[in-house]
């Protein structure tokens, strides 16, 4: 059983209230009440539950339309319904619209025990499946891509239906989008998945080690080749070979890329011998490829080679209803990192993070739940260990006030005041993020009255 799983409780009855209530908590549960259908689903929107118990005939608004909100918004938390006998028809019908089960009234106290412990636990095991690493031989993190956007519904469309063939696919997309993720799905679910799966990363290798690294060489063929090395598509030989970032290779390496691709075989650095390979090729980069092969930047032929498939990744901004999911999982992560309980998060917290733009997508995101809650004290996420993160409740300084458009000074102010605040009034590092000097932020600090 997890212990300080929190419970949401509605019902109309205080003494069924009440009675579950008494229950839970002896199980070391957290348990909110609410006494309709409307007040539940006010504190579902406030606090993250890990099961909610829900009477299925409520005043007003009744237990399905309850049902179908719960659902919708967050289709991970699993819902007991609670009924008369009377009701078991509807029961049994909301089965079938997502409920976890159903308890007639009256049940008895191990009866709710075992079936609150058994939601948890589906919970639980529901984003194990969406999230957590498996113990299998090959492991996939597609799960931290996946959502429930249109934009990502497309993606996994389209990668449910290259993986099976051996197609070159470019994966486009910003940095933190989770490029190399999807090509690691990719491989996961082709007829290679048995095979190596070799990531190369072309931002990162120097230029004069670049070919060396993906061609292999042989021993004695340059200074400091102590011994024979084997290439990248030699490792890969059967699998899948991952080029990230492929725009940052040279026209040189582009060629001799080429050459791979359509022959199918690589020669070591000072061997005369070519090497047949079997490498299926995916591809990533976060630049327009097109617009730097018209700057002759990027060979045009190399580019249809490798862009057979191209697969576009929105970035975080703009697949923002996935953002709640992705937060849930990254809580739940480091919270057995941490070895942490935080439970909830406030919805403040929750209406930053969805209206903050993430530059730095899913990495940044991933990295901003980590330090909060590393840096939370108790068992709720607070706004105050984002904010120091650039991140707040408040609007965007660009967002309409009442109707008007801030003028420049005032979006200036709001600006500075922001960066100060982030870094806790340090004037010396805000005047470098500013990218002026020192007197002339303090000379704004004095116009704005900033103190």
């Amino acid at each position: 059983m997890v212990k300080a799983a929190n419970i949401l409780v509605i019902d109309d009855e205080q003494v069924m209230r009440d009675s579950c209530r008494q229950i839970l908590a002896k199980e070391g549960y957290k348990v909110r009440l609410a006494d309709d259908g409307a007040g539940g689903l006010s504190a579902f929107k406030e606090e993250s539950f890990h099961a909610v118990i829900l009477d299925i005939r409520l005043p007003g608004m009744n237990g399905m339309e309850v049902l179908a909100q719960i659902k919708e918004e967050s289709p991970e938390t699993p819902v007991i319904i609670i009924t008369g006998y009377a009701s078991i028809e509807s029961a049994v019908e909301s089965i079938k619209h997502g409920a976890f089960e159903y308890l007639a009234k009256p049940f008895t106290p191990e009866e709710l025990r075992v079936s609150v412990s058994k939601a948890i636990k589906s919970r639980r095991r529901y984003f194990e499946s969406l999230y957590l690493h498996q113990e299998l031989k090959r492991q996939s993190e597609f799960d931290m891509v996946v959502g429930i956007s249109e934009g990502m519904k497309k993606v996994m469309d389209i990668v449910n239906q290259v993986s099976p063939a051996d197609s070159t696919v470019l994966i486009i997309g910003e940095s933190g989008t989770g490029k190399e993720l999807i090509a690691k799905e990719i491989h996961n679910h082709s007829l290679r998945k048995d095979a190596p799966f070799v990531v190369v990363d072309c931002g990162a290798l120097v230029e004069t080690l670049f070919e060396s690294e993906l061609f292999g060489h042989v021993k004695g063929s340059f200074t400091g080749a102590y011994v024979t090395k084997h290439g990248r598509f030699e490792v890969a030989n059967g699998g899948t070979i991952f080029l990230d970032e492929i725009g940052h290779i040279s026209l040189n390496i582009q060629a001799k890329l080429l050459r791979v691709i359509q022959e199918r075989e690589v020669t070591r650095i000072g061997s005369s011998k070519s090497i047949k390979v079997d490498v299926r090729i995916l591809a990533a980069t976060n630049e327009d490829l097109s617009l730097c092969v018209k700057e002759g930047k990027f060979r045009e032929d190399l580019f249809y080679r490798l862009s057979v498939v191209p697969l576009h990744i929105p970035p975080l901004r703009e697949r923002k209803e996935d953002i709640p999911l992705l937060v849930n999982h990254f809580l739940y992560k480091y919270n057995r990192r941490a070895k942490k309980q935080i439970v909830s998060i406030n919805r403040d917290v929750l209406r930053a993070l969805t209206q903050y733009d993430w530059p730095g997508n899913i990495r940044e995101l991933e990295n901003t739940i980590e330090r909060a809650v590393v840096l939370s004290k108790g068992d709720k996420i607070e706004l105050d260990s984002l904010i120091y993160h650039g991140i707040s409740s408040r609007p965007s300084l660009l967002s309409p006030n009442d109707g008007r458009y801030k003028n420049l000074e005032e979006v200036e102010s709001e600006y500075i005041r922001t960066i100060l605040q982030v870094h806790h009034g340090n004037r010396s590092q805000t005047a470098k993020i500013l990218g002026i000097d020192r007197k002339t932020l303090l000379n704004k600090i004095k116009k704005y009255d900033l103190k």
